[in-house]
């Protein structure tokens, strides 16, 4: 399935500040079939020396770190890092009291702004597909590596949420292709033949999960976080509508969810 690939401005639009965001996060949370959460599973396939150095570009309001505060190692220094001021300063008041030392940087990943072989990993969570020039994107990333680090780049595969963008073409003509989600550029069917470009190893481990969505509102809310503004009088409203009765004549509505993360790393002697 094509998706549309988004305008850089739609893109500053989308991710100024946190909440359409949060309004995905709070929809994984609550309608998630599998339990053992996203960003604990992301933490576990983390693999840095004590005393680590990580930088994440793309960090949005520290998600990963929120929910792994407790198992960070108070040795690890963190930069995190997103293009979007709002985001960084999200992510430096929702982590004042956090265990760990973290720093905080308004970053282009196309032009990262550290010395070569600075870190010991770089973390791209769900990020890489909505960055213009990805090869000088992976280049600079390959450049602030150390040697023996690795690349943590989650992404999403082509089927990831379906349902729900057939669903929203189906309530209304105008929502067809107005969706703002854009993965197509770095999924988990075409990733790995970008990274391996820039790293002699590349491995995939995916995370097998779904959606089963009881409540029309936060369905709603997700929706609506994807669509560029303006977005159609009523469009919503009629998603609304056939979101309700969808879940009023099946109970629950099922939706795909395809997401995994690459490890790259700059040694082969490195990578597992």
């Amino acid at each position: 399935m094509q998706r549309r690939q988004q305008r850089p401005n739609a893109v500053t639009s989308q991710y100024r500040e946190t909440g359409n965001l949060d309004a995905r996060f709070a929809l994984h949370q609550r309608f998630s079939t599998n339990r053992y959460g996203w960003q604990s599973w992301v933490f576990d396939q983390l693999r840095i020396p004590p005393g680590g150095s990580i930088l994440e570009l793309g960090c949005g309001p520290a998600y990963l770190w929120h929910e792994n505060a407790d198992r960070t190692p108070a040795g690890w220094t963190t930069t995190l890092s997103d293009a979007s001021i709002g985001m960084v300063s999200a992510a430096r008041q929702g982590l004042v009291t956090a265990r760990g030392r973290f720093r905080y940087a308004v970053v282009d990943a196309q032009s990262i702004p550290f010395s070569s072989a600075r870190f010991d990993a770089v973390i791209a969570n769900h990020m890489l597909y909505h960055v213009p020039d990805r090869p000088r994107a992976l280049s600079e990333i390959r450049r602030v590596l150390r040697p023996g680090g690795c690349l943590y780049a989650t992404t999403v595969g082509r089927e990831h949420m379906r349902e729900l963008i057939e669903m929203l073409g189906d309530a209304h003509p105008r929502l067809r292709c107005s969706t703002c989600v854009t993965a197509a550029t770095f999924t988990l069917e075409n990733g790995a033949a970008q990274l391996a470009h820039w790293f002699p190893s590349v491995s995939l481990v995916r995370y097998e999960d779904g959606l089963l969505v009881d409540s029309a509102e936060p369905l709603v809310a997700y929706a609506r976080s994807m669509l560029p503004e303006p977005v159609q009088p009523g469009a919503l409203d009629c998603f609304s509508q056939f979101v309700e009765r969808e879940i009023a004549e099946r109970g629950a509505i099922q939706i795909t969810k395809e997401s995994g993360l690459f490890v790259a790393c700059t040694s082969a002697a490195c990578a597992g």
